[in-house]
């Protein structure tokens, strides 16, 4: 099986100064199966420093990796703790963008969309596991199974989170091209992934116990400054920094679209 699409460039800047930094077993993570690679590889841009794996999933490979879904991201679960995280999100939010559409790409378990609704958001699913969607579409939530890049919305929404997703698209630079497509005027992109520049990922790396050099759904990994200038080159600008309650060494970030 064809298993990657190798970047030949930097999937940010096109560059094609490329430095291998780390390889890490990943036969031990839940989505991982024996028709896969067990080692990733990642590297480093040496000209925008962005740090990125060899390469991203096949179709053919996704199949694979999308047979089964966590047990955190099934749609409803820990439903009454998820709402406290999920509320804390919503109120970042708030000073910024206070009703309209919020459209929640990647939406796991459901908690962040439930949770914007219980404040006056009306909200709106994108997820790749058909079966998330349907599970979503039976709490009464409208939801697709498509990329971001393919939605037309009429009318635009006010905010858009994007928790713990653009770190899994090939491509992040689309992603974020289609949020602000999709968003209103001074609309909130919301967004949260791991924090290459934290000192806990530091800790983690020196004790060799990280655990997203082998997080197999993962293709880039962002630090606060990275993710800051691509923000404002497509747009937007970032106006709250805060740490994510969901995982390990996250950030979190709301942006303004200009």
């Amino acid at each position: 099986m064809n298993e990657l699409v190798e970047y030949t460039a930097c999937p940010l800047c096109d560059g094609n100064a490329l430095e291998p930094i780390a390889s890490a077993d990943c036969s031990k993570h839940p989505r991982y199966s024996p028709e896969l690679a067990a080692v990733m590889q990642w590297n480093r841009c040496k000209g925008c420093q962005h740090v990125f794996r060899s390469g991203y999933y096949t179709e053919e490979a996704l199949k694979i990796v999308f047979r089964g879904t966590n047990d955190n991201q099934v749609v409803g679960y820990d439903m009454e703790q998820q709402r406290y995280v999920s509320a804390r999100m919503v109120e970042k939010v708030l000073p910024y963008q206070s009703s309209g559409g919020w459209l929640d790409v990647g939406f796991g378990n459901g908690s962040l969309l439930f949770t914007a609704q219980e404040y006056g958001f009306t909200p709106l699913g994108l997820d790749l596991r058909p079966t998330s969607v349907e599970q979503l579409k039976q709490f009464g939530i409208h939801a697709f199974c498509m990329d971001i890049n393919q939605v037309e919305l009429s009318p635009k929404v006010s905010v858009i989170s994007m928790a713990d997703v653009l770190e899994h698209m090939p491509y992040p630079k689309q992603g974020l091209a289609s949020a602000r497509r999709l968003l209103v005027d001074k609309g909130v992109l919301f967004i949260s992934m791991p924090n290459l520049d934290s000192m806990i990922w530091r800790a983690l790396d020196a004790n060799r116990v990280n655990p997203y050099w082998g997080e197999i759904e993962h293709y880039h990994n962002f630090g606060r400054a990275r993710m800051y200038a691509l923000l404002s080159e497509f747009g937007f600008t970032p106006v709250r920094y805060g740490v994510s309650e969901r995982y390990r060494a996250c950030m979190e970030i709301i942006a303004v679209k200009n």
